[in-house]
């Protein structure tokens, strides 16, 4: 029976069997995720003091700041910045420290650079879905042929799904996902890899005249495949 925290998982892996070129099914809830969850910053939940807080401390990314001016919303951008911007001077003068003033801002700031509130929301969302999808691979039949027929994982999703299965499941349920994600991954990897050969092999003159068969955005799909999620103008 379909619970409400299984939905997005589900939704997902059918719109890829649907439309298989559109890869990682997790990938597509990494988007999805990410939309909500900038829609719902620079909406009203911006002036919320408990977000407001944990944006001051956090930042952005650099990637997630793109993707916010582009949605032109340049008040709710400010006022942000404004409050953001009194943290980070803090950091600069290295209060909250210890240490002399002038090395005590090296850390403060190192933490600031590796923190992004977006990615942290996206991330403890994302593992949530991972562990839905291994449960439903363990507990529902029908999800096991869904999840049998995905073109593939991206890696770093690949590698999430493996983490949590191996430490979460029986050893007779991890070593059935582990087979099944694992020959994706692997008939993936294949074609891959000859689909890139083929495309190097092009810039040779003495394959002029054969065709590009399925090598032309070889390199793009291994980048998807190596890094997960891309820019759609990417």
């Amino acid at each position: 029976m379909e619970q409400i925290y299984t939905i997005p998982v589900n939704e997902a892996f059918d719109a890829v069997m649907e439309h298989p070129e559109d890869g990682c099914p997790f990938c597509k809830l990494y988007k999805r995720l990410e939309e909500d969850e900038l829609e719902i910053i620079l909406g009203a939940s911006m002036m919320e003091p408990d977000i407001r807080i944990k944006t001051n401390e956090q930042g952005f990314c650099h990637g997630h700041y793109r993707r916010m001016l582009k949605r032109k919303r340049m008040l709710g951008m400010g006022l942000m910045m404004e409050s953001h911007l009194d943290e980070v001077e803090k950091r600069v003068d290295g209060k909250g420290a210890f240490g002399s003033p002038k090395s005590a801002s090296i850390p403060l700031l190192s933490a600031l650079e590796a923190d992004c509130y977006v990615c942290s929301r996206i991330d403890k969302n994302m593992r949530a879905m991972i562990a839905t999808a291994v449960y439903l691979f363990e507990t529902e039949r029908d999800f096991r042929s869904k999840l049998s027929k995905m073109p593939f994982f991206c890696l770093p999703h690949y590698r999430m799904m493996l983490e949590y299965a191996s430490k979460k499941t029986s050893k007779k349920v991890y070593a059935d996902f582990f087979d099944t994600v694992h020959g994706i991954e692997k008939n993936y990897m294949q074609t891959l890899r000859s689909d890139v050969s083929w495309f190097c092999k092009k810039f040779d003159y003495r394959y002029d005249e054969e065709p590009w068969y399925n090598s032309k955005d070889s390199v793009q799909r291994s980048i998807k495949f190596l890094s997960g999620v891309m820019d759609d103008d990417e």
